[in-house]
């Protein structure tokens, strides 16, 4: 599947997108819908949620809540919380994403925030300065101090050492 139909449109140049393969779990034909774009050199400010597909190559700012896919084009600067299903990031993102998917950070990336993720995908370049949450426990836990080893126990299995 591509989503190289969604880039900018000029002769030779490939949407950042255009590599972007959603999890095994996903329809095909899910991520097709495109529900909303925000070009480039355009702001938007305040909550979005949405259904399908959405592309930001400008400016978002506040919170996004998804049912499938959002797409943060390279020029794309959003500053918001993101709770969706597939993250594909080829901009900045400032704040915390939060994917029962799959989060895909492309060389072009930058985040600075929490990632909690089943699945993450970063292409060399890609840059983040957060904390990364993965696997399907990975939601609701809190963070902890790290333990070493001795301080888990038996195998961090939480059983009392016998004896």
């Amino acid at each position: 599947m591509s989503l190289s139909t969604f880039g900018r449109g000029r002769t030779g140049e490939t949407s950042p997108s255009s590599s972007f393969a959603p999890a095994a779990s996903s329809s095909s034909s899910s991520s097709a819908n495109l529900t909303a774009f925000i070009d480039q050199g355009s702001s938007f400010e305040g909550k979005l949620s949405f259904k399908d597909t959405v592309r930001i190559d400008g400016g978002f700012q506040g919170e996004i809540t998804s049912e499938n896919t959002l797409i943060v084009g390279e020029t794309g600067e959003v500053t918001a919380t993101i709770n969706s299903s597939v993250v594909v990031v080829s901009g900045t993102v400032i704040g915390d994403i939060h994917a029962s998917t799959q989060v895909v950070l492309h060389k072009t990336a930058h985040v600075d925030g929490d990632i909690d993720a089943p699945s993450l995908v970063v292409e060399e370049g890609a840059t983040l300065n957060g904390t990364l949450r993965m696997g399907k426990a990975a939601k609701g836990l809190k963070p902890s101090a790290p333990q070493t080893p001795a301080a888990m126990g038996n195998g961090g299995s939480g059983d009392k050492p016998k004896g």
